[in-house]
């Protein structure tokens, strides 16, 4: 019995107890710079897109900035405003130009006009494109082909974290 009373500590029943919290805030100090280096942001804002199903990539790279075009089954859009309407996968023969089947027209001159209005974000020729994964690959070839003939050759497609 001596030796397990030889290793009690004494306790004093009128002593106030101090909490010491040195150690608390180094913690929440390491978890702070901890958060701050594995938070990200991206300078650039995608709205989603009704009726585009973004297919999924195991790719974590913040997007880049660039002017922003989707295409749906049933429309192309440059940010926000219509360009040229889709019907079974193929445009609408107005949009496309009669000499050559790969140019869309609309796209062309809009882009156009962004490359006067806004050298600076065009000198890059950055395009993100917000494609939906069932369409075929000739409508996005198209779109490709025309973005590159207005000085945007630089395409990046949009996709989600997936598995």
């Amino acid at each position: 019995m001596s030796r397990r009373n030889r290793f009690s500590v004494p306790l004093k029943r009128n002593q106030s107890f101090a909490l010491n919290i040195t150690s608390m805030t180094d913690m929440f100090t390491i978890l702070l710079v901890f958060l701050l280096q594995t938070y990200s942001t991206s300078e650039v804002n995608l709205d989603a897109v009704n009726g585009v199903r973004l297919p999924q990539s195991a790719s974590e790279k913040n997007p880049i900035n660039g002017v922003k075009l989707s295409v749906s089954a049933t429309e192309l859009k440059f940010d926000k405003k219509l360009l040229a309407s889709l019907n079974a996968n193929s445009f609408d023969q107005a949009s496309i130009d009669p000499n050559d089947s790969n140019f869309i027209k609309p796209l062309f001159d809009e882009l156009q006009n962004f490359n006067k209005e806004n050298e600076k974000l065009a000198k890059t020729g950055n395009v993100l494109l917000q494609a939906d994964e069932a369409l075929p690959y000739s409508v996005i070839r198209k779109v490709m082909y025309t973005a590159s003939m207005a000085g945007f050759p630089n395409l990046k497609l949009v996709t989600t974290v997936g598995q």
